[in-house]
């Protein structure tokens, strides 16, 4: 039978060994994060008691851009566009642990290694469900202690509440495009209406070539869509297709990108909502120390014959640009 210490060697080595999948796999495992992926905004950081995204805004009280003739006066008053919301740090954690009688009756490293395996599988999905979950929340579950995700970045109510450290009722420029299909649209979204309202959202968020590049829609506002296309039959991208996602084309007020459904079995984004993303102002920041590797040694209870390890993930989404975003909801 194997010692604890050997033991301890065979879960750190394989964790170790798994971490680098791992962090690949949750990007693989949801639309939103391989998009932010392939564009280079998983961006780890090195530390800080919060992280700091930087941003750029347009302050009219420290403008000094216009124009002028001849030997008017140039105003030189110091103009001030460039400063940082600020995220707070969430962590996540799965525990793999091994009682002695499972020692015991598993003896021998290569048995040992295939029970661990099957128990890092189950960890590790747990681990990736709940941060995908997180990315629709607006980072109030658990206590405050889930990661602050769309629902937060790009609110139902962006005209209030403080995001990023930044108050939301004072600054214009961090408020989200919003669009209720009931009170803005008139009725609720069918699939008679939902380009329209889909068209409604989209023109409001482009700026030059600034737009969304990525629509996440939830079950009921995926399948009024689909059924909206079925007619001139509509196929899915081809790119989005060979990554195993479910996807629609879409195409209409200047945009061309891709309609995900998160939704399906045990989806978290909410039934009847449909996020327009521009991935360019979106980030994930993961700890570079903390992105799903070992969290400390061994932990043996005094009074219990197991061994239990824990590997977690730290980190958080951030933006530097809610106003280029936006939600369509009822």
């Amino acid at each position: 039978m194997p010692t604890f210490a050997n033991l301890s060697d065979i879960i750190t080595t394989t964790i170790q060994s798994r971490s680098g999948v791992l962090a690949d796999s949750v990007t693989k495992n949801n639309a939103l994060l391989l998009k932010l992926k392939a564009r280079g905004n998983v961006k780890p950081f090195s530390g800080g008691n919060v992280i700091l995204q930087e941003l750029m805004y347009n302050d009219a009280s420290t403008q000094n851009a216009g124009s002028y003739s001849g030997y008017d006066v140039i105003d030189i008053t110091p103009n001030s566009p460039i400063s940082a919301a600020q995220f707070d740090l969430k962590q996540y954690a799965a525990a793999v642990s091994i009682s002695g009688l499972e020692m015991l009756q598993n003896a021998g490293k290569e048995q040992i290694i295939d029970m661990m395996e099957g128990r890092m599988q189950v960890a590790e999905s747990q681990l990736m469900n709940q941060i995908s979950a997180g990315l629709y929340s607006d980072g109030t579950g658990n206590g405050g202690k889930d990661i602050t995700g769309l629902a937060a970045a790009v609110s139902i109510s962006p005209t209030s509440g403080t995001y990023g450290g930044i108050n939301r009722a004072t600054w214009s420029f961090w408020q989200n495009v919003k669009f209720d299909a009931t009170t803005d649209g008139g009725a609720a979204a069918t699939a008679a209406n939902i380009q329209s309202y889909m068209n409604r959202v989209a023109i409001q968020l482009v700026r030059g070539t600034d737009r969304p590049d990525m629509i996440v829609a939830g079950n009921d506002y995926y399948r009024f869509y689909l059924e909206s296309l079925q007619a001139i039959q509509r196929i899915t991208s081809d790119e989005s297709a060979a990554a195993g996602f479910t996807s629609l084309k879409y195409m209409g007020a200047g945009l061309n990108c891709d309609v995900f459904l998160d939704g399906g079995i045990g989806g978290s984004i909410p039934t009847n909502t449909m996020y327009f993303i521009n991935s360019k102002f979106l980030f994930l920041r993961p700890h570079k120390d903390r992105n799903f590797t070992a969290i400390g040694g061994d932990r043996q209870s005094v009074n219990q014959d197991a061994v239990v390890k824990l590997y977690g993930w730290a980190g958080a989404l951030t933006s530097s640009g809610p106003q280029f975003s936006g939600v369509l909801s009822d």
